[in-house]
């Protein structure tokens, strides 16, 4: 479900779960294991990649929709687990986003430090309200702080997902490469990073990401048993039910 590729002290963590590296509980568990600290030891900064196409669809919605309340409980807090070794990585995270990145992806690719998006047509955003879900306030302050409070409100409300050179226009990605090229280019960016003094550099990271690990450390049990109990509104398993129908087809 991950691979592990090093590249001197550089780390790509890849995920491997074809066709579209959907989310489901045992790759969250990998990815949450695979950044704890000291699974990096010795190494100077982590590249978060995906492909081909398709960074991450989300969520697997097809497991989840067979799940009760409690296995669905359970997949959503591996959900944010993993959201939150990403953000507190001890190094920095270039994501590699070598395709679609769609809700939890883009979710995923927000808790990073940098963005490398292909260039074309490949889309990105937080489609939740497309699908009857609200978008969580510790998720909505990933978007607000990468790309300003209005342009969030906007983006979020209408569910709207976006190609890759509007994402770069408006500060959600950082970078645009050739999709055979993303990797390489998030690699550069973190080379560059490690040719810095380690301890300011680090130090310096950590504060400009408080705002980031206070928002995933306030989304409480009781925030995600509001959460829950919107996943099984009736309107909500409606539309989902639909989106995995016009998928289907």
């Amino acid at each position: 479900m991950l691979e592990r590729i090093t590249h001197g002290q550089l780390l790509e963590i890849r995920l491997a779960r074809p066709p579209v590296n959907a989310l489901d509980p045992a790759l969250l568990t990998a990815l949450t294991e695979a950044f704890a600290p000291a699974q990096l030891r010795g190494i100077d900064g982590v590249v978060l990649s995906g492909g081909p196409k398709v960074f991450s669809g989300g969520l697997d919605v097809p497991y989840l929709l067979t799940l009760d309340r409690a296995g669905i409980t359970a997949a959503w807090s591996g959900f944010f687990a993993a959201a939150r070794a990403i953000a507190h990585c001890p190094v920095p995270v270039a994501a590699a986003i070598g395709g679609h990145s769609p809700a939890g992806g883009c979710v995923l690719a927000l808790c990073c430090d940098y963005r490398v998006m292909a260039r074309g047509a490949y889309r990105i955003g937080l489609n939740e309200t497309q699908v009857g879900l609200v978008v969580p306030a510790a998720i909505q302050v990933l978007m607000r702080r990468v790309v300003g409070p209005h342009r969030a409100e906007r983006l979020m409300v209408a569910g709207a997902m976006i190609e890759s050179d509007a994402a770069l226009r408006i500060g959600l990605v950082d970078e645009l490469a050739d999709i055979e090229h993303v990797p390489a280019r998030a690699l550069d960016w973190l080379g560059t990073l490690a040719s810095l003094p380690r301890e300011p550099l680090l130090t310096t990271r950590s504060i400009a990401r408080a705002d980031l690990h206070a928002a995933l450390a306030g989304f409480s049990d009781s925030d995600l048993a509001g959460f829950i109990d919107g996943w099984f509104n009736a309107g909500t398993q409606e539309a989902l039910r639909a989106l995995m129908a016009k998928i289907g087809k």
